[in-house]
Order: C-alpha cells, then structure tokens, then sequence
C-alpha cells in the first residue's frame, strides 16, 4: 500500500514538474495575435546591426546629397528638408516592447504616457544629419501626425536631443487630417524643398495614400529615380502604411489578419 502512494506521488510531482515551464511560458508570453506578430519587428529594430547599418546609410547618403547644393542657392537661405519623426528620426520601439510585456495594446492612453515620460532616442545617424544641414543654411520642418495637442511635450525631447529648428514655428502636427500634403503645401510657400524623409510612403506623397499592394508598388517605381535623391526612406516593418494595405484598409478581428497574411505569403 505505501509502494502504491510512494509511487502515485511521485508520478503527481513529475507530472507538476513537465507542467511548470509551460505554466511559466503563458505568463510570460504575448496573449493577443497582434503582440506576437509584433516581437520580431520590434525585436529587428532594436537588437540587430542590420538596422542601425540602414540608419546610417539612409543618412549618410542623405548627406552626401546636400552636399551637392550649389553654394548659391544655399546662399539664397529659403531651402527646406522636411521630415517625419516617429520611426525616421525618433525611435519608439520601447513603447511598444512594453506593451507586449504588459500584454496591452496600443491606445492614446498609452501613447501620452510613453510620450510624457521623455524616454525617446534619436535614430543612429538623425542628429548628426540634420545638425549638419542647418550649419548649411537648410531650415528644418518637421511634419508629423502626432496631435497638435503634443507639440509642447514633443519639443521636449527634440530640445534634449539637440535638433535644430526645435520649436513650435517648425513643427506641423496633425489637426484635421492625416493626409500631409496641405502641410506640406504651407511650407512651400516660402521655402524650395531639397529633401524629404519618411518611414512611410504617404511622407512623400499622396499617392500613396491608401492604395492596394500592387498600386505602391507601381507608383513606388514610378518614382524610382527619386529615392536616395530627393526621398531619404527609414526602415520600419513595425507599422505603418504598408500594415494597412495588408487589411485593405478596414478593421479585421486578429483571426481575420492573420488568415489574410497568411494569403498574401508567396512561396514557390
């Protein structure tokens, strides 16, 4: 009899054991779809050399095209580079690493407290690049698709990273629409832009904007000749314009996206 309960507690205690790293493995792992399929890219962004080497050659080709100005018309002092921030020249990715450790999803709420906690870093290369085109004379806007309400707190951080042109007069937040074109538009006005830059296509142009897969690939090499030269891109396989175009532009339940990923893989 005591064989029998020696043994039957020994086979609870293996089987509690095998059990444990799957118990540990669920709590520490990603519960929504969209967490999961997010940790490569964040992961990508923040961990391989790969990005930063792109970081670098983006700006570095960047420089070599301002470099190429005429010193007359920077002599005229009405030149522009526009650029994007999030994820072009701000990284973001921690807001989003800990999202999945918290396993929530990206709402207001969470933007403004990763916002208000004045943690972001410049891209590898960002600072020196745009530091380098105001010594030139190149006036710096910077259009985003943050709120107009976060102008304050965005000067913030572009203040502690030593951007130029940091202050209200050169930042074009999103009021009533998300479409940059009137933005960019205003700054024409007074200024020839040399230069834009972006992580996504829809910083370029709008033809851009909301368009099928095969669309950007057809008008991205329409353009072919403009990128490197007039069009610096960042990478970003976090999000974007491109993650949109995936769901056709509506809102999917997570089985949804992920069956129609699963659609849109090419094999052999």
């Amino acid at each position: 009899m005591k064989m029998k309960l020696c043994l039957r507690k020994s086979i609870c205690l293996l089987l509690l054991a095998a059990s444990i790293p799957n118990v540990m493995a669920q709590e520490v792992a990603p519960k929504n779809d969209e967490s999961q399929v997010k940790v490569y890219s964040i992961l990508w962004q923040q961990t391989a050399a790969e990005y930063r080497a792109l970081c670098y050659q983006a700006f570095n080709l960047a420089s070599l095209r301002i470099n190429d100005i005429p010193r007359r018309q920077l002599r005229k002092g009405n030149l522009a580079i526009v650029t994007d921030l999030d994820e072009t020249i701000l990284d973001n990715s921690y807001v989003g690493a800990q999202l999945i450790k918290e396993n929530k999803q990206m709402n207001g709420a969470e933007w403004d407290r990763w916002t208000a906690a004045s943690k972001v870093t410049a891209l590898p290369g960002a600072v020196e690049f745009l530091k380098e085109a105001a010594k030139k004379g190149i006036t710096i806007f910077y259009i985003s698709n943050r709120e107009t309400s976060a102008i304050q707190s965005t000067l913030i951080d572009l203040k502690r990273l030593g951007l130029p042109n940091a202050d209200e007069a050169h930042c074009l937040f999103k009021s009533t629409t998300s479409s940059k074109e009137v933005r960019r538009n205003v700054v024409e006005k007074d200024y020839k832009i040399v230069m834009l830059m972006g992580d996504n296509l829809t910083d370029f142009s709008t033809a851009f904007e909301k368009n099928s897969i095969q669309d950007r690939f057809d008008k991205t090499d329409l353009d072919r000749k403009q990128w490197g030269d007039k069009f610096i891109v960042l990478p970003n396989c976090n999000y974007g314009e491109w993650e949109n175009a995936l769901y056709d532009y509506q809102r999917k339940t997570d089985a949804e996206k992920a069956q129609m990923r699963l659609n849109l893989l090419k094999g052999y």
